[in-house]
């Protein structure tokens, strides 16, 4: 799996694709918050959120961009989502993906800010 691939499988909410790409060391900084350090670390935060994710009503992308070469790839997404409730959320967030020489994720750097619904 290239960087490409890897990024539009993290960024698309389907970890578990991902899961093989990440350097056991890897890092994943979202400003304003603690970075989490560690494959061990990433998995666990991406467990929680799939299974966050699979009770909702509905999840889908207004605009899923994807740039990359071998080293780096970028994802500019905007993600709409819905619960069973009817509670909208609409997320527009920019993923940028480090990966070393033999292709592993070493670093993730994540923003997010929520919009209008």
């Amino acid at each position: 799996m290239g960087a490409r691939e890897t990024a539009e499988s993290f960024s698309g909410h389907r970890f578990d694709e991902a899961y093989g790409q990440l350097h056991e060391d890897v890092r994943w900084a979202v400003p304003g918050h603690e970075p989490l350090i560690g494959k061990a670390a990433v998995v666990e935060a991406c467990e929680e959120t799939a299974e966050h994710m699979a009770g909702l009503a509905r999840a889908e992308f207004t605009r899923f961009v994807v740039v990359a070469d071998d080293r780096v790839a970028a994802v500019d997404a905007i993600g709409r989502y819905v619960s069973h409730d009817g509670t909208t959320s609409v997320v527009s967030s920019a993923d940028v993906y480090e990966l070393d020489a033999d292709g592993l994720v070493t670093t993730i750097t994540s923003y997010a800010v929520e919009l209008d619904a």
